[in-house]
């Protein structure tokens, strides 16, 4: 089976946690937004499993740069980016550069996108396992 986007966004719905988001932020999440602060994890666990590479962009509040934002450019040329709901309506998202991938993986939050990265897996792969063997 082809995994799509859309096939990951509920897995991903349901990893999403204040123990996934990037630390200087976890008070600020809220089951409300979940993804609030996982683009970067969000964005390397896609790549893990759909290819393609990273984007890089800023965000800016009043025209002023208040951080930055990952999402995917797939094989195919398609831009997808999970994590594209969590910005307020202040927020703007400025540009975007494709980035290199560290061959060490993530420098910073990698407890955090190891943690995302195993719920996602184990929930993809138990889907697979329900769908390969339903019950009469």
């Amino acid at each position: 089976m082809t995994m799509t986007p859309e096939d990951l966004l509920p897995h991903f719905r349901a990893a999403w946690g204040p123990d996934t988001c990037y630390p200087d932020s976890r008070e600020e999440w809220t089951p409300r937004n979940p993804s609030r602060d996982h683009c970067g994890m969000t964005a390397l666990v896609v790549q893990d499993v759909l290819g393609g590479d990273l984007v890089l962009a800023e965000v800016h509040v009043d025209g002023v740069k208040v951080g930055h934002h990952y999402w995917n450019r797939l094989p195919d040329g398609s831009d997808v980016d999970l994590t594209g709901d969590q910005f307020l309506p202040q927020e703007e998202v400025v540009g975007g550069t494709v980035v290199i991938r560290p061959p060490e993986g993530p420098r910073r939050h990698r407890e955090q996108y190891e943690l995302l990265r195993r719920r996602v897996l184990d929930s993809l792969a138990l889907a697979q396992t329900v769908t390969s063997n339903p019950r009469s």
